[in-house]
């Protein structure tokens, strides 16, 4: 677990955000993770409910991945899992693969919209191939490898990911509206 927070004063089940770290060269230890550190920083920024997280860093194995995955909501229970790495064209980027292999339903939308995001600042993005999905009563979701995409992307997709888990009837998920002015719409539950 990388780390917990939240407004103490914010009611309710802590939401659960699992982070997953795709890299052979970080699993191994030939560097450092920084795209699993980036995301929580996110999460540290902008989300004022109750929540946790539980990280792994794994290699590029379509296996393992979909292992992680699974074991991330089905064992820890993670509301959201949010990967990272691995979403380029190489014949090691499965990531995609992975998480739809897991994933009960697909949201194409995440895949498009991270694409449209970060074709803003590399034309390059076009060869990313995130996707998001929903496993169970879970949201799964593929981001970019670097720090600063990662934030680039995150900041926007996220509006829409605390109402997506009202839907799934998952914990009401409160952001710091300075951060993160998500959305949801006048008849969402509080």
């Amino acid at each position: 677990m990388i780390s917990s927070g939240g407004s103490t004063a914010s009611l309710g089940e802590p939401a659960i955000f699992g982070i997953l770290t795709i890299s052979d060269r970080a699993s191994s230890g030939e560097y450092v993770d920084e795209g699993g550190p980036a995301i929580c920083e996110f999460f540290e920024e902008a989300i004022r409910s109750p929540w946790k997280v539980v990280y792994q860093c794994i290699p590029d194995e379509q296996e393992v991945i979909e292992a992680a995955l699974v074991e991330l909501v089905d064992e820890q229970g993670c509301n959201i899992v949010v990967t990272t790495g691995g979403t380029g064209p190489t014949t090691r980027d499965i990531t995609p693969e992975a998480t739809a292999a897991v994933c009960d339903k697909l949201l194409p939308g995440f895949g498009e919209q991270m694409r449209a995001i970060s074709l803003k600042f590399v034309p390059t993005a076009i060869l990313s191939r995130q996707i998001g999905g929903i496993r169970g009563s879970s949201l799964l979701f593929n981001l970019p490898g670097r720090p600063k995409a990662i934030r680039e992307t995150i900041d926007d997709i996220w509006r829409a990911v605390p109402y997506c888990i009202d839907l799934l009837n998952g914990p009401y998920i409160e952001c710091d509206r300075e951060v993160c002015d998500d959305f949801r719409p006048k008849t969402a539950r509080r």
